[in-house]
């Protein structure tokens, strides 16, 4: 099973990484309201969901600042 794990800065965390890409883009004539920058990982595994949380709490985020979503790709 493939599965995608996303990591999205806490709504209430200063992402810095965002607001410099809507700056730029900004900048650049293009319109927006909001920018956030994370991460996504993609893993192959026949493990369940509740495992790779387990995977992604150990070392994909951190709790604090961020926040995780797991769901399955399709092949």
């Amino acid at each position: 099973m493939k599965y995608g794990i996303r990591v999205m800065p806490k709504k209430d965390v200063l992402d810095s990484q965002g607001r410099a890409v809507k700056q730029v883009l900004e900048r650049g004539g293009f319109s927006l309201s909001e920018c956030k920058v994370g991460r996504y990982v993609e893993i192959e595994s026949e493990k369940n969901k509740d495992e790779l949380l387990k995977m992604a709490d150990y070392v994909l985020f951190n709790p604090l600042i961020e926040d995780i979503e797991v769901f399955e790709v399709e092949a």
